[in-house]
């Protein structure tokens, strides 16, 4: 079939001119997917997060039973504490939100009434106007899309938890032999500090909402178990969580009386001092230390690309990511 002719000159300008190209329709092409598939990344992202922090519990199972019986375990125990307290608090829950509902002009005369505070909120920052601006028909949309949502996690949370040994051994062997045991040790450290993080900060939240809901009941505050639960959901988020929590109960407080709604602004900042000061450090222990001010930025810088749940993954991503910078790059540099 003739003689084969000379190879392609790969220095050539034509060459280098194609693949210099073909990289960067090909590096398009991966932004415009990761960008059409942003939401389910971030879906992935969040079970996989969740399948960390059930780890340590589900390894210890998984020393007494097999893996497969031991995440369905984990899993059925966590959605059976879910439902059981949702259907604890469903009744009570269902009662004040009625009250709420049946409340609504006496709030609505206090909005519009400029001689007392919410009206002069309402005057300064046009509540009034935001609250008509609230259709059902969205809030129930948003409703059902967090719903979908949420079960799409449990279910790739599950399979995250069962697989958990080989997803972690397949990431491990991405790295060049020669550096596999450095990125274990460093890898195995990471998932410790996220795993720490996650279950220490669900039992400071629950500590909140129960301290929350004892103090309004014992004041009298309107909707005592509708406003612990959202201080309970809200201070997951580091940092601006408990302060909304904290500003908004206060709020309602303020309908009751000046002074408890005080006192309750004051309840939120000692709760707040205990937290950092005495809960967190025992609860989390040292597994997810790091510097106030680095805590903050990534919680701003979490909240900005990712909203709520980025917030809320800011702290232990942000330890992760000193720890790398420690054991790799601080290393290199204390080396040359």
């Amino acid at each position: 079939m003739g003689t084969p002719g000379k190879p392609l000159d790969r220095r050539s300008p034509f060459f280098a001119g194609l693949t210099a190209a073909a990289g960067v329709v090909v590096t398009v092409a991966v932004v415009e997917v990761v960008l059409a598939a942003s939401d389910v990344l971030l879906l992935i992202g969040i079970a996989f997060f969740i399948a960390v922090g059930l780890e340590p519990v589900t390894g210890r199972l998984a020393r007494r039973m097999p893996r497969a019986l031991a995440a369905a375990v984990v899993v059925t125990a966590g959605l059976a504490v879910f439902a059981a307290a949702v259907a604890g608090a469903a009744v009570p829950l269902g009662d004040q939100i009625g009250q709420l509902r049946d409340g609504a002009p006496h709030y609505l005369a206090l909005l519009r009434d400029p001689a007392t505070l919410l009206g002069r909120a309402n005057q300064a920052f046009d509540l009034e106007a935001t609250v008509r601006g609230i259709h059902v028909a969205d809030v129930a949309k948003s409703l059902a899309g967090v719903l979908g949502d949420a079960a799409i996690v449990v279910i790739l949370s599950t399979y995250f938890v069962a697989d958990f040994p080989r997803v972690r051994t397949a990431l491990y062997r991405l790295a060049p032999r020669s550096r596999r045991p450095r990125v274990i040790l460093i890898g195995d450290a990471v998932f410790r500090k996220v795993g720490a993080y996650l279950v220490g900060n669900v039992v400071v939240s629950l500590i909140a909402g129960v301290l929350t809901f004892a103090w309004l009941s014992a004041f009298g505050v309107p909707y005592p178990l509708v406003l612990a639960l959202l201080v309970a959901v809200l201070d997951l988020v580091p940092v601006a969580g408990s302060v909304a929590a904290g500003v908004g109960t206060s709020l309602v407080a303020l309908t009751v009386s000046v002074p408890v709604g005080l006192a309750t602004a004051g309840f939120f900042v000692a709760y707040r001092v205990v937290e950092d000061y005495l809960l967190l450090p025992k609860i989390v222990g040292r597994a997810v230390r790091i510097p106030a001010l680095v805590t903050v930025v990534a919680v701003l810088l979490g909240f900005e690309l990712l909203g709520v749940v980025g917030a809320f993954v800011a702290v232990p991503v942000a330890a992760a990511v000193l720890l790398v910078v420690r054991e790799v790059a601080v290393h290199r540099l204390d080396r040359t």
